[in-house]
C-alpha cells in the first residue's frame, strides 16, 4: 500500500508511525533526500555529503589521524526541544525513552561514543558523545518525517531546525565505520563480498535494509575511562566488528583487554603489516532520513588470507542475516543492482559505488 493510500481517517499512534518507518526506510530515504536538493551527494546515491568530505583518491586508513577535543562546542538540535515532542507519546521526554518503553530493539544501550566535529583529511576531529544523543536527533527526524508522509502533511518543524545535516557542530553525529570487505584473488583478479541484511527487531537503525559488512558506530569498547582513550583508534574498531560480524564473538571484552595479545588482532594486523591486507576510507556521508553519519571505508584481503582467518561466514548474526556467504562477485553488475535496485542503506550503496570507481587503485601494489 502507498504511503498516499493508507488508510488513517485520524492522527496515527507513535507504534504505527514506526512500524511503517521500520518497514519502508528504503523509500523514505529517498524521498528525504528530495528536501536537500542544493547538499552534495556522493555519486548517484542519496547519501549527502561536503565538498571537503570526499578525499580524490582512497586513504589508508592507518593514515587518517585523530584528534580529541576536551571543549566540544555547545549542540544547537538535541531532540528534546518542542518541536520534537509533538511527535513523542504523552509523559515522554525523548525518542529513546520512548524506544525503550515501546520499541526495544534487542541491541539498545546508551553507550559512550566519539562524536565526530570536524572533518580536514587526514585529521578527524572527536569529543565524547552517548548512542542515545544521536537516537535522540536522527530517529525523532525519521518518525516526524514517517508522520508527514502519512498524513500528506508538508510541515517539518523538528528537521527545519537542521538546516545543513552535515553541520557536525549542531548535532550529535555519532559516525559508524561503513566497511565494504572484498576478498580478492590475485591470480585471476576476482574480487567477491558480502553484505548484511538488518534486522529491524535487532538494532535501532537501519532496519529492514542491506548494508556493507561489517559496520559499526565508532565507540570505546567497555564504558571506562581507560577504555575510551585505549580504543580511540578506527583499526581497533574495525576488528571488533569483524570479530562480531564475520565470528559471531561476544561484544564484552573487559576494561583491561590487550589487542596485542589478541589472535584476531594480530593475523590481521600482520596481514595489514605484509600487504595481504590493506584498508581504506572512502568518504563521509550523511543519511538524508536519519542523519547517520558514516565513514565509508573499504578492505581488501587477499583471498588466501581471508579464508585462513574467516573460514566459512556464518548465515546470521546478532545484528540480522548475511547475504553471499559464498561471495558475491564484485562486478558492474552487482554494483549497479544493490546501489540501484536493491532496498540498501545510503552508506552502503555509496561505499560500494565509491569502491567500483577506485576499483584499480584499490589493488595496485604500493
Amino acid at each position: 500500500m502507498s504511503v498516499s493510500a493508507q488508510p488513517y481517517e485520524s492522527r496515527p499512534t507513535w507504534r504505527e508511525v514506526r512500524r511503517y518507518l521500520n518497514a519502508h526506510r528504503h523509500e523514505l530515504a529517498q524521498a528525504a533526500d528530495r528536501l536537500y536538493p542544493d547538499l552534495p551527494k556522493v555519486g548517484s546515491t542519496h547519501l549527502l555529503t561536503n565538498q571537503v568530505w570526499t578525499p580524490a583518491r582512497p586513504l589508508e586508513l592507518q593514515k587518517v589521524t585523530l584528534r580529541w577535543v576536551g571543549d566540544p562546542p555547545a549542540l544547537s538540535v538535541t531532540g528534546r526541544e518542542e518541536e520534537a515532542r509533538l511527535i513523542l507519546p504523552a509523559g515522554v521526554s525523548s525518542y529513546a525513552e520512548a524506544m525503550e518503553a515501546l520499541d526495544k530493539p534487542r541491541l539498545f544501550e546508551n553507550r559512550s561514543c566519539y562524536r565526530l566535529l570536524n572533518v580536514a583529511w587526514p585529521e578527524l576531529s572527536f569529543t565524547r558523545g552517548h548512542y542515545f544523543d544521536g537516537v535522540n536527533v536522527s530517529e525523532t527526524a525519521a518518525h516526524e518525517f514517517t508522520t508527514a508522509r502519512l498524513l500528506g502533511e508538508t510541515r517539518l518543524p523538528f528537521r527545519r531546525l537542521i538546516a545543513d545535516p552535515t553541520d557536525l557542530r549542531s548535532r550529535v553525529a555519532l559516525p559508524a565505520i561503513s566497511m565494504l570487505t572484498l576478498r580478492h584473488d590475485r591470480r585471476t583478479g576476482a574480487m567477491t563480498f558480502v553484505l548484511h541484511w538488518r534486522d529491524p527487531g535487532r538494532v535501532a537503525h537501519g532496519g529492514g535494509l542491506y548494508q556493507v559488512m561489517p559496520v559499526g558506530v565508532f565507540q570505546p569498547s567497555e564504558e571506562t575511562p581507560h577504555a575510551e582513550t585505549a580504543d580511540f583508534d578506527l583499526w581497533k574498531c574495525v576488528v571488533r566488528e569483524y570479530a562480531e560480524e564475520f565470528l559471531k564473538r561476544s561484544e564484552v571484552y573487559g576494561d583491561a583487554f590487550d589487542y596485542e595479545s589478541w589472535p584476531l588482532y594480530r593475523e590481521l594486523t600482520d596481514a595489514r603489516e605484509s600487504d595481504r591486507l590493506r584498508s581504506f576510507v572512502l568518504g563521509i556521508g550523511v543519511d538524508p532520513l536519519t542523519f547517520a553519519t558514516d565513514i565509508l571505508a573499504v578492505t581488501v584481503i587477499e583471498a588466501s588470507t581471508f579464508d585462513a582467518i574467516f573460514g566459512d561466514i556464518a548465515s546470521s548474526n546478532e545484528e540480522g542475516r548475511v547475504i553471499g556467504t559464498k561471495g558475491i562477485a564484485f562486478d558492474d553488475d552487482s554494483v549497479s543492482r544493490y546501489v540501484h535496485h536493491e532496498p540498501m542503506q545510503a552508506a552502503g550503496a555509496a561505499v560500494l559505488e565509491l569502491a567500483w570507481k577506485h576499483r584499480q587503485a584499490l589493488v595496485s601494489r604500493p
